[in-house]
């Protein structure tokens, strides 16, 4: 009796603690589930998209075509949905002030877009500069028979080849020949655009002709020909410039990690000029972002952390 007793009291203890283990099966499921829901909100608690779709502007210049390009990539690869929108000069500036768009990467301070920083100063943010030790000039072949602005005289027709109307390096231009040096009087600037200054370039190293440009610098000519900035006594160019990124004033609260993104986004010139070469060389600008930053995953990982 004892004996049956003692198996029935075994028996029963058995299927309390089976009934114990699989409550503690399914609170330790929960328990885990609950833990990976708190990690996946804290992960998008660090990554917080916001709004997601953003418009980059730019001006049409190989260096800001680039920059663009990448960022573009950048913050795609980041979730968000990006537009990018090539403008006028002061039309950029202006699409920031006003919230067309959320941010560029574009900014050439102090000189060639002083102006227009100045004029929307009070209705955009700046977050400093993308890339340093920029310039701009006037630039010629290696081998022009002149080196410094001062001492120019009947060479190239007595042109400057210019890109479009309005930029900075044009005004610093049409500001060297019309006020700051008297041996420029019958000298002209030539506006165009960007690629059609290439252009003209290229033609003329290959030929071998003299061609005075508005330059500046990174750019992928430097890369491609053999290239000098005349000496600027006068001053007129200024000193070497920043590219900066200027965003809306209320990107970071609409759209906090592209604000992170665009605040930490910093290279060099020589990274620039990789993919402005890259595009020169036939890759369209989408591929040569792509590439760019395939390649470079070490410095884009500094921008997104």
């Amino acid at each position: 009796m004892k004996k049956w007793h003692l198996l029935f009291l075994t028996a029963a203890l058995t299927l309390v603690l089976a009934a114990c283990g699989d409550e503690g099966a399914e609170d330790g499921t929960e328990e885990e589930d609950g833990a990976g829901s708190t990690e996946e909100e804290g992960s998008e608690a660090s990554n917080d998209l916001g709004e997601e779709d953003l418009t980059l502007s730019y001006v049409e210049w190989d260096s800001e075509i680039a920059s663009t390009h990448v960022m573009q990539k950048v913050l795609q690869d980041e979730g968000y949905n990006v537009e990018i929108t090539p403008l006028d000069n002061a039309v950029m500036w202006q699409s920031i002030a006003t919230d067309e768009a959320d941010a560029m990467v574009s900014a050439w301070l102090p000189l060639t877009h002083g102006n227009l920083y100045e004029e929307y100063e009070d209705d955009i943010l700046d977050l400093g500069p993308n890339l340093e030790g920029a310039a701009i000039g006037m630039v010629v072949p290696e081998d022009f028979p002149v080196d410094s602005i001062a001492d120019l005289g009947d060479e190239a027709n007595q042109t400057v080849t210019a890109i479009e109307p309005g930029a900075g390096v044009v005004q610093a231009a049409e500001r060297a020949v019309d006020e700051d040096y008297d041996n420029l009087g019958d000298w002209e600037v030539q506006t165009s655009s960007s690629g059609a200054m290439a252009t003209e370039l290229r033609s003329a190293v290959e030929s071998g002709e003299e061609i005075v440009v508005t330059g500046w610098s990174p750019h992928w000519k430097f890369q491609e020909f053999d290239l000098k900035y005349l000496e600027d006594p006068e001053g007129s160019f200024g000193e070497a410039e920043t590219i900066n990124t200027i965003v809306r004033e209320d990107l970071e609260a609409d759209s906090p990690h592209a604000f992170t993104v665009l605040d930490n986004f910093y290279w060099e010139t020589d990274h620039m000029e990789e993919v402005m070469l890259e595009i020169e060389q036939g890759a369209s600008p989408q591929e040569a972002a792509e590439s760019w930053v395939e390649d470079n995953a070490d410095i884009v990982s500094e921008w997104t952390e």
